[in-house]
């Protein structure tokens, strides 16, 4: 199977496609039937609370006004759903999914029961798992309440059995009910639960990813380093000993008294300390320029996590730190992000490095708008951030736990 096909059938199964799809010809199966019924012929294209409402005015639901109400109402139900039903919406609910689930839940059972269904999934997939089987179990009451309160003629006709009990028959709906919406919850969750899945692997391997480029960073810093002794060792010490021989070569020059030999052997020596004192300059240099730069493994970190906006705000010292406050200060954000995007539902992640103190000191903090908690207790991320901060000489504090987590990491930069 080519490339481009398994990218189309990796796009058609994502669920908001499905939730589209579904939504969509249900709407145009219902338009059709309105537009069969403005032309004369016997149908229900309406059949919710609104037309049995309607039905105790004395109305018809084949009248035009009643059927052209009902289809606004079915163009409004779609539009509403499409704009919800988006993937970056089920990858990161808006704070306003329960009340705009809760409008499109209302405009599906004025018009039709059909409806409701696709409602009970989009929930499962929006909301938390706690709101989500509420809200189905919300689904299954309402509609035996509308079954008995607003009944249609459809359900009497298709549900009711004259020679049974009404307890019996609220019985039997209620299990279909309950059948009905617990698949719509089901499907819901399962696609909920990958899509977290997905974003959990998404972080991690953004973690891993950021990790990998600091390591390289570290490996050609020991490279480096490893090097400029190299250079020191082997050439400084050649070049020192180049220059006592010219030095002795200059004295017994000088017995013979030959100025020419002399002239030569003191421009040797004069390049020979020229030479070893530039090989000192560079590998003092090549010391001082090998710092780890933090800023490029922490944008591979932000750059890896598509789920959740992640704000980068570095001071150019990330550009110019030792390798153990690089690696400790890198691991405190992973552990930070990681938790905000996993565990506390965080839409936007903000993380800021600044040098304070004169530039001696190091400070992180990362402030997302997760559900935070608010009693706070100290698990072991929390741990060992204060670990590796305490082994650096450095601090860690929760500024702020709810809503939302705020942590601010301080630590020598030349740790």
């Amino acid at each position: 199977m080519d490339r481009p096909l398994d990218r189309l059938l990796a796009r058609i199964a994502q669920p908001a496609f499905v939730l589209r799809v579904a939504a969509l010809a249900i709407c145009l199966l219902e338009l059709g039937s309105a537009i069969w019924g403005l032309m004369g012929n016997q149908t229900e294209p309406y059949d919710g609370v609104l037309a049995s409402l309607y039905r105790r005015t004395g109305g018809t639901t084949h009248d035009a006004p009643f059927v052209l109400t009902c289809l606004a109402l079915v163009m409004v139900f779609a539009w509403h759903f499409w704009r919800l039903a988006r993937q970056q919406h089920l990858d990161l609910p808006p704070r306003n999914a329960l009340s705009r689930v809760v409008l499109l839940n209302f405009l599906a059972l004025l018009v039709t029961p059909g409806l409701p269904f696709l409602v009970t999934v989009l929930a499962a997939l929006l909301l938390n798992v706690r709101r989500a089987f509420n809200f189905a179990l919300a689904q299954v009451v309402i509609n035996v309440a509308l079954y008995w309160l607003l009944p249609s003629e459809a359900q009497r006709l298709e549900q009711i059995q004259p020679d049974m009990p009404w307890w019996l028959n609220s019985v039997g709906l209620s299990m279909s009910m309950v059948a009905l919406h617990g698949m719509a919850f089901g499907l819901g969750r399962l696609a909920a639960a990958e899509g977290e899945r997905r974003r959990w692997f998404q972080a991690m391997l953004a973690e891993k990813e950021s990790g990998e480029r600091l390591q390289i960073e570290q490996l050609r810093y020991a490279e480096r380093l490893h090097m400029a002794r190299e250079l020191h060792d082997v050439m400084g010490h050649h070049l020192t000993a180049l220059n006592l021989h010219l030095q002795l070569s200059e004295a017994l020059l000088k017995r013979h008294d030959e100025p020419g030999a002399a002239q030569a052997v003191e421009k040797a020596k004069l390049g020979a300390a020229g030479l070893l004192a530039e090989v000192r300059a560079a590998v003092s240099r090549e010391r001082e320029s090998q710092r780890i730069n933090l800023e490029a493994a922490l944008r591979t970190l932000a750059d890896g996590i598509a789920s959740t906006q992640i704000e980068l705000a570095l001071d150019p010292v990330a550009q110019d730190l030792t390798p153990r406050c690089a690696h400790a200060l890198l691991r405190c954000v992973q552990e930070a992000v990681t938790n905000a995007v996993r565990h506390a539902g965080a839409t936007h992640v903000r993380v800021t490095l600044e040098a304070v103190e004169a530039a001696s000191q190091v400070r992180v903090r990362v402030d997302d708008n997760g559900r935070g908690t608010r009693k706070l207790r100290e698990g072991n991320g929390l741990k060992g951030m204060q670990e590796r901060m305490a082994e650096l000489g450095g601090t860690m504090q929760v500024l702020r736990h709810h809503p939302g987590f705020l942590i601010e990491l301080n630590c020598p930069r030349r740790a």
